[in-house]
């Protein structure tokens, strides 16, 4: 069975938007701007309806699609989302302003590799949602996971990266298989942090969701 056939099906079942927010994810996917995925979006739409985050911190902003979704799922969290392309910055901020959702999502401009000082008053956060430089994964996770709440989850979206973490020594294009290894990398090393429950999906481009263990989870 085709995989893409069967992700389309999915994904024909997610309910549109109003216009306005249906006119950015067209033209960011037009333009070739990495957004979610309808199905992986949605998903995670769901999931903060099930766990009624209070504070959301997305690292990769883009056009703010993901941020205004999230938001949009029960209209709850404050979302704080980092950007380091200005021009993306500010289209995002141009989208927020556009949907008054000024005073719920908080678009930052720089480098998430540099602003965990400035990241940390605003926490902590109930959810963490990485989609960003996917060479950078690692690191992102473990500079931000201190800032998860207790019983808090991360979301990492990208993990199956278009098939290339299986078997990237064999790829022939360089960039490819520097990018495969890093995700499996990735993927190899977050399996194995044994304060977070992790699940791996094939949603979409592929989802970890890894729930921080509270104290009282914790065996000898």
């Amino acid at each position: 069975m085709d995989y893409e056939v069967l992700s389309r099906y999915i994904a024909s079942f997610v309910p549109e938007d109003d216009e306005s927010i249906e006119r950015i994810e067209k033209e960011a996917r037009e333009r070739g701007i990495p957004i979610m995925q309808r199905e992986s979006m949605a998903f995670l739409q769901q999931l903060i309806r099930w766990l009624q985050p209070k504070r959301i911190l997305e690292i990769g902003t883009a056009v703010g699609f993901s941020a205004i979704k999230m938001h949009l799922s029960n209209r709850e969290p404050l979302i704080y989302t980092i950007e380091r392309d200005e021009a993306m910055y500010q289209e995002a901020c141009e989208n927020v302003k556009n949907l008054k959702l000024e005073e719920a999502i908080y678009p930052i401009l720089g480098d998430a590799g540099e602003l965990i000082s400035e990241i940390k008053n605003n926490g902590p956060f109930d959810l963490i949602f990485i989609d960003a430089a996917k060479v950078q994964y690692q690191k992102f996770f473990d500079l931000y996971s201190p800032l998860l709440a207790d019983g808090g989850t991360i979301v990492s979206d990208n993990i199956l990266f278009h098939g290339l973490v299986i078997d990237p020594d064999n790829l022939e294009n360089r960039r490819a298989k520097r990018l495969g290894r890093k995700m499996n990398q990735f993927n190899q090393w977050l399996s194995k942090q044994h304060e977070y429950s992790t699940v791996f999906l094939t949603l979409g481009d592929g989802l970890a969701l890894s729930t921080k263990k509270r104290d009282k989870d914790f065996k000898d």
